[in-house]
């Protein structure tokens, strides 16, 4: 609270027509303590006297009446009379006194809220410890004007403050604060609240003067120069240049003073035209919330916000009329907010926390003007600020993404006025729109009035059985109204502070929707057959109550759930008399329990039991999956929301009869139902709510529960054939044929939670093959999603094997069927979990058996792709670990080595390039089917085999003890190999080195056989003469195996096939140079000439070298004579 140093100008202008100055002479101008003659509070004995008359009307007065209309009304008003209003006029509850110093009362906003705010640091609790450790001193009340000081003591780092304080009242109401303190913050602060306090509490010790006007009014001249003189000397510095002016005004004839009849008098109390509020400070509330929208959600910004709409919800229960006018700041400074234009410029979307405060003002002002008792004026002026806001073009709409399809459902009852609307012609839906329709709603229809104001309200002698029949079979009353709208009119009961007869409704509404439960059931059972063999798939709800922006089914809840714990506040229910102008409330001892309200209840039913019905009727209710990304996120945290409510109710025997009842409902609805035997295609899923329906049924009646959870497990939406609607539907049965591929941006959610029903399931039925066999064919039938069915595979293998208990082989052969399916879902798609599933599934099989294991080896082209099979598949099963998990005998070895041969060949057969190696080490031990390995590689090598994968197998027949057979599929590697002249770091010239080493080592006719094929692959000069100086260091075959004979001598460089290589290596240098100096850099001059070096020691192995390369040289120099500096390098080195 921003408190003001300097006290607001006097409200109302005070004087005395006709009065005599002889009339009061001689009586006493002082005042008396507040509890003086006629009072009957402050007392301290334990008896007390009946109230007087004068103080019954005094107190009476001052609740209702502004002061100016009493002194109007009587022409003299006795002093002992003025005193007692004056006295009744102070506020007497603390309550208010609290609500306007501290974000919350204690109450349910502050255990929603979420806040661990220490309690002491709130002003009201620190002007309560001010009280109570006597620091609120010098208090005085002249008229409707409180004064006092309070000290604040010193601490460690404050000096000792004392603070004055000023507050002026008006019918039980605070209308202004001033403190010295200076705080600046929306509320009342700790100083304000002590010297409120202490009038509530000790107004025996509070002096009571009359307004200062009474007391001049009884002053002579002498009495009144004296009192203005003493004034301006206690206060000259401050008071005197004032004080002059208005002399001066007072002297001057036609000064605008002299034209006013009488003088203003800050002690008087309010005009009859001033408005009766508590006193709230504008300016800061707009500062504030643009504080919290500043700061973008950081430093618990979203939770101030938050407390703030707490704050209005608590003052609209007050009934005071600052809710209102509260939620209007707030929501001026919403649309004000930069950020609205910036999001729409860039099309971004806000934040989910900031788009969630929206929905609550909107909600807000849904109750605001579904007030029951607001003035139509005032109705008026907010739905022209209603419709200014909704106007903006950066205002938000309702489903957070684009506008809502939906008809004007709120405007679809008999009141509205624009129920026939034209849909194509209705502009898009913003935050406020709902508010704008509800205020066409109202109040006066005579069976609403009854329901809420009649405890009573019933009619035995009404048999209407028609399907908007004001009351039931049981002659209890009914409420038809479209059911979000209707339930608006209960929160808005609630919020104004009507908790009984937001009861009555609620119960009204509840027994309604459990009717028409009753008749939908029938009405489906009738048409049952004719339905299912047509397969029509329609709905009945376009708008669902769960998830909807008014949040119906939450509203019923929660009012049934408080008034069940008792957690109204007694104080504030007062009856609602719609008949007339105004509203009377009388109070109510133990109005929580609302014993009378009880009548309209089964016998032996709760509030608890019939909260939890209403609550699983909501969530059942089949509903079309609303448009964008934020509504569709709504549904599913609401749902969440309401199951996390009703998960934390104790189930007795009632409430297990009513799952029982509604769970065979919600089964045997039909279009009616989200768990009927048919749905719409683009229906919210039952995932969530099946598995909160499973828990709790399972332990009471295992078959109801799989049956609701097995029949939640479908989701139409992603059947690639869905049924479309059918026309010729029974009555009142709304058909919505699918025109397009929905977009449900929360798909992963939703498949998440099947995921999550299906896994609930199977962790139940582990040890019940039956069970696990149904559960099984419908995660086969209805989960889509391979990472899903993945999840349910490892979590039943979890399940199966657990450490403290014996495998359950059915269980595990559930998980193993269920990773075949993700094998086969996923084999012909990229799936970066890949390996990991197949390594998965292999130890899976391998805990089923040894049969497990060659089935998968056996059908391994259905699961598998050639390489999976052969590189994972068939090495774990031949592995040694396998082999001792599964403690095979020799027999059941040769019989799973034997098929994985098998699998190996088969997919060497299919992919040779991937799989040949591991055919042919899977196979090592098998001398025929290692045969026909080697054969599916040179059969392969011609054609679809690269040099790579060659040279791999090669080396790998080498390491095995094949040179013969290596330098086979090394001359096949050769034929794909082509190296070019700047080639020199090529990962091949290994493979090559190695291949023309081991044809050296074999002899000089394998030799002879590989340089040609050396010779016409490799093009790099610098490869060919590390190839021809390691032929001519040894003699070919001399590390050959000792069969074999050599000569022991060196091969000639004169004579094939050496002189081929050393041609071909002379004419890749040639080459090579010119193909250098084509493109040469001066950086590069240096390299080039060491280059030549190496060119030039190759040439000389010729017989005819120098020459050759002189000649050479010679060439360079004549055709390269232009780069003058490099031929200069070249005749330093070469001559």
């Amino acid at each position: 609270m921003a408190e003001r140093v300097q006290q607001p100008p006097a409200k109302r202008l005070c004087c005395r027509p006709g009065y005599s100055t002889t009339c009061r002479q001689g009586q006493r101008a002082g005042g008396t303590v507040c509890g003086g003659s006629g009072s009957s509070q402050g007392g301290s004995s334990k008896t007390h006297s009946p109230e007087s008359l004068l103080d019954i009307a005094a107190r009476k007065v001052a609740e209702k009446w502004p002061f100016q209309r009493v002194e109007e009304r009587f022409e003299r008003i006795p002093e002992p009379v003025q005193r007692r209003i004056v006295y009744w006029s102070f506020p007497r509850s603390e309550r208010e006194i609290c609500m306007y110093s501290s974000f919350n009362t204690g109450g349910e906003e502050s255990a929603s809220s979420g806040e661990n705010v220490d309690e002491t640091r709130l002003p009201f609790r620190r002007g309560i410890a001010l009280l109570e450790s006597g620091c609120v001193d010098n208090v005085l009340q002249v008229g409707f004007h409180l004064s006092g000081t309070v000290t604040e003591p010193a601490t460690a780092s404050e000096p000792e403050m004392v603070c004055s304080v000023a507050i002026s009242f008006d019918r039980c109401k605070i209308t202004s604060v001033t403190c010295g303190c200076g705080n600046k913050d929306i509320f009342y602060c700790a100083h304000v609240v002590a010297l409120s306090l202490y009038r509530v509490r000790q107004p025996e010790q509070v002096k009571l003067h009359l307004p200062i006007s009474e007391t001049l009014f009884q002053m002579n001249r002498d009495q009144l120069q004296k009192f203005v003189q003493y004034l301006i000397t206690v206060h000259h510095t401050e008071v005197l240049p004032t004080a002059q002016k208005l002399a001066d005004e007072i002297l001057s004839q036609n000064s605008e003073i002299n034209q006013v009849h009488g003088a203003p008098d800050p002690t008087a109390g309010a005009s009859v035209d001033d408005e009766n509020c508590w006193h709230l400070d504008e300016e800061q509330v707009q500062e504030q919330v643009k504080l919290f929208l500043s700061q973008g959600g950081y430093h618990g910004s979203g939770k101030q916000l938050n407390l703030l709409f707490s704050k209005v919800r608590e003052m609209l229960k007050m009934r005071d009329s600052n809710g209102a006018r509260m939620l209007t700041l707030i929501t001026e400074q919403f649309m004000a907010d930069p950020r609205l234009a910036l999001w729409r410029q860039q099309g971004t979307t806000m934040t989910d926390k900031y788009r969630q405060l929206w929905d609550e003002l909107g909600a807000l002002w849904m109750c605001i003007v579904l007030n029951p008792h607001c003035k139509p004026e005032q109705k008026a002026a907010w739905l022209r600020q209603l419709k200014k806001w909704n106007s903006v073009d950066v205002c938000p709409l309702e489903d957070g993404n684009h506008g809502n399809e939906l008809p004007n459902l709120t405007n679809s009852l008999p009141q509205g006025a624009h129920g026939n609307q034209d849909l194509g012609t209705r502009p898009h839906r913003t935050v406020f729109t709902r508010a704008i329709e509800a205020c066409d709603l109202h109040w006066q229809d005579s069976h609403l009035q009854h329901i809420i104001n009649d405890d009573l309200y019933t009619n035995y002698c009404y048999h209407d059985n028609t399907e908007n029949s004001l009351f039931d079979s049981r002659s209890w009353p009914l409420w038809h109204e479209h059911v979000p709208t209707a339930c608006a009119r209960v929160d808005a009961l609630r919020s104004h502070g009507y908790p009984r007869e937001a009861l009555r409704l609620a119960i009204a509404i509840i027994n309604t929707l459990r009717r028409q439960q009753q008749k939908q059931l029938e009405l489906f059972r009738n048409h049952k057959k004719d339905l299912l063999h047509k397969g029509v798939t329609s709905i009945t709800n376009l708008e669902g109550w769960v998830g909807h922006p008014l949040d119906p089914i939450g509203t019923l809840f929660s009012t049934l759930m408080e008034t069940g714990r008792g957690d109204e506040d007694s104080s504030q229910g007062g009856f609602l008399d719609f008949s007339a102008s105004t509203m009377s409330s009388s109070k109510h001892s133990e109005l929580h329990l609302f014993p009378s309200t009880r009548r309209f209840l089964e016998e032996g039913e709760s509030y608890l039991a019939l909260a939890v019905e209403t609550a699983l009727m909501g969530l059942g209710q089949q509903r079309i999956m609303p448009d964008g990304l934020y509504a569709q996120e709504k549904v599913c945290r609401n749902e969440e929301h309401l199951i996390a409510k009703l998960q934390e109710v104790d189930l007795d025997d009632t409430l297990v009869k009513i799952f029982r009842k509604q769970a065979v409902f919600l089964l045997e609805g039909g279009p009616y139902s989200g768990l009927g035997e048919l749905i719409y295609r683009e229906s919210v899923p039952m995932h969530t709510f099946a598995k909160y329906l499973f828990t709790c049924l399972l332990p009471h009646d295992a078959e109801l529960a799989y049956k609701i959870a097995l029949r939640a497990m479908r989701l139409p939406v992603l059947e690639s054939t869905a049924p479309s609607g059918d026309m010729s539907r029974p009555h009142h049965i709304v058909s919505v044929v699918p025109n397009r591929y929905p977009r449900w941006f929360t798909l992963s959610h939703i498949e998440s939670q099947q995921c999550e029903l299906a896994s609930t399931m199977l962790t139940a039925a582990k040890g019940d093959a039956r069970r696990l066999e149904t559960v099984l064919e419908s995660i086969q039938k209805n989960i889509h999603s391979s990472s899903h069915i993945f999840k349910l595979a490892q979590d039943a293998f979890k399940i199966a094997t657990l450490m403290d208990s014996l495998p359950d082989i059915t269980l595990l052969k559930v998980s193993l069927e269920l990773g075949l399916q993700v094998m086969r879902m996923t084999l012909s798609t990229l799936n970066w979990r890949r390996r990991e599933m197949v390594r998965w599934l292999v130890t899976c099989a391998t805990e089923v058996g040894v049969y497990a294991l060659d089935s998968i080896m056996q059908s391994w082209f259905t699961l598998f792709t050639p390489t999976e099979a052969t590189s994972i598949v068939a090495t774990t099963v031949m592995s040694n670990s396998t082999i001792v998990r599964l403690h095979l005998d020799c027999h059941q070895q040769e019989n799973l080595a034997s098929s994985a041969r098998t699998l190996a060949l088969q997919c060497a057969m299919k992919d040779p390039q991937n799989c040949a190696l591991s055919a042919l080490t899977l196979c090592e031990k098998d001398h025929i089917a290692f045969e026909t390995a080697y054969q599916i590689v040179l059969d392969a090598a011609t054609t679809g085999m690269s040099y790579t994968q060659l040279f791999t197998i090669a080396r790998y027949m080498e390491h095995r003890g094949y040179p013969m057979r290596a330098y086979k599929l090394a001359t096949l590697a050769m034929v794909h190999l082509n190296l070019s002249y700047n080639q020199d770091t090529h990962p091949a010239i290994n493979d090559v080195l190695w291949a023309c080493a081991l044809s050296h080592s074999l002899g000089k006719n394998e030799l002879a056989a590989i340089i040609p094929l050396v010779v016409k692959s490799v093009k790099c000069a610098t490869v060919l003469s590390d190839i021809l100086r390691r032929c001519t260091l040894t003699t070919p075959g001399m590390v050959a195996l000792h069969s074999r004979r050599n000569s022991g001598k060196l091969m000639s460089l004169d004579k094939a096939p050496l002189r081929q290589l050393l041609d071909a290596t002379i004419g890749a240098y040639i080459n090579t140079t010119h193909s250098r100096l084509t493109h040469i850099s001066p950086r590069h001059y240096s390299e080039f000439i060491e280059f030549l070096s190496k060119a030039r020691e190759t040439f000389l192995m010729a017989h005819d070298g120098h020459i050759q390369f002189t000649q050479f040289i010679d060439n360079l120099k004549q055709i390269y004579k232009g780069k003058k500096k490099l031929m200069m390098l070249v005749r330093e080195r070469f001559g």
